[in-house]
C-alpha cells in the first residue's frame, strides 16, 4: 500500500466515524459566506479537500469546479454533483498549469497538511494574477479548547489535525497575498470576541497582480485590547456555566453551535 492509499484510508475512517455524508463544518455560516466571496458565473474554481462536494454545491452553479481530495469514495459522490474530480495528495505539487484558476478554495484543509506554507505556494502558482483564495481553518484557540487543555483533555479530538491556528497565525500564513481578510465565524458569542468564541476562521486573499508587491496583512480586529477587557469581565460572571459546557460539550445537541 502506497502513501496516498494510507492517507486515503486514514481520512475515510475518520470521516466515516465522525462526519456524515453531506456534512459541512460550520455550514450555516461558512456556506453562504463562501458563496458570496467566490461569486461567478464563469469562474474556474479549484476546491482543495472537496470531500463529497457538499460545500461546493453553493458555488457550483455557473462556475466550473475542479475538486481534489484523497478519498476516492467521496470524490465519486462529488462527481455526481457535476464536479470535475481528481484523486491527489495535497502534500505534493498540484498537477495544474500556472495561472489556470480564478479561485482556489481551501476549506478546513491547511491544518491537516505538514507544510501549509508550501501548499499555499502551490495555490499561488495555479491562481491567475489577481486570483482569489478563499478558505477556512478551525479556531483551535477558542475558549472551549483552552479550558479542555486546562483540565488535562486534548484541545482537539481530530486525529488528522497537524496544526492549530488562531486568527493571528492565520494572518501570518497569508502574508504573501494581497487584500487579506480574516473573519471569525460560527459561535453565539462571536460578537463579544471572535478570538475566544468563534468555532471557525474564514479568510480570503488575492494573489498579487503582475509587478505588484503583497501588502502586509493587517492585524485582526479581534485583538483589540478594549474588547478583550470587556470579555474578561464578562467571563468572571459566567465561569461556572462555561466550565460545564466545556467539559460536557457532547451533551449539547446543536454541536458545533454550543455557547463557544
Amino acid at each position: 500500500m502506497g502513501g496516498r492509499e494510507r492517507i486515503e484510508r486514514a481520512y475515510r475512517r475518520h470521516h466515516e466515524q465522525s462526519r456524515s455524508e453531506g456534512f459541512v463544518f460550520c455550514g450555516p455560516d461558512r456556506a453562504p459566506l463562501f458563496r458570496d466571496w467566490i461569486g461567478g458565473p464563469g469562474l474556474r474554481v479549484l476546491d482543495l479537500g472537496c470531500r463529497d462536494g457538499a460545500l461546493a454545491d453553493v458555488y457550483l452553479e455557473g462556475n466550473t469546479v475542479v475538486g481534489v481530495d484523497a478519498d476516492r469514495a467521496a470524490l465519486a459522490r462529488a462527481a455526481e454533483r457535476g464536479i470535475e474530480t481528481l484523486w491527489a495528495d495535497l502534500e505534493e505539487p498540484l498537477p495544474f498549469e500556472d495561472g489556470s484558476f480564478d479561485v482556489v478554495v481551501a476549506g478546513e484543509v491547511l491544518e491537516h497538511l505538514r507544510l501549509p506554507e508550501r501548499a499555499l505556494a502551490e495555490v499561488s502558482r495555479v491562481l491567475r494574477p489577481g486570483g482569489l483564495l478563499v478558505g477556512s481553518v478551525p479556531n483551535c484557540f477558542r475558549l472551549k479548547t483552552r479550558l479542555r487543555f486546562l483540565f488535562g483533555r486534548p484541545p482537539e479530538s481530530d486525529p488528522t489535525l497537524l496544526h492549530m491556528f488562531g486568527p493571528a497565525a492565520t494572518s501570518r500564513l497569508l502574508e504573501p497575498f494581497d487584500e487579506v481578510e480574516v473573519r471569525c465565524i460560527a459561535g453565539r458569542l462571536v460578537r463579544l470576541s471572535g478570538r475566544l468564541f468563534a468555532n471557525d476562521i474564514a479568510f480570503r486573499a488575492r494573489k498579487p497582480a503582475l509587478g505588484s508587491r503583497p501588502a502586509r496583512s493587517p492585524r485582526h480586529g479581534a485583538f483589540r485590547r478594549s474588547r478583550t477587557r470587556v470579555v474578561v469581565l464578562l467571563l468572571a460572571a459566567m465561569t461556572v456555566l462555561f466550565l460545564v459546557f466545556a467539559v460536557l460539550p457532547e451533551e449539547l445537541h446543536d454541536w458545533p453551535y454550543n455557547v463557544f
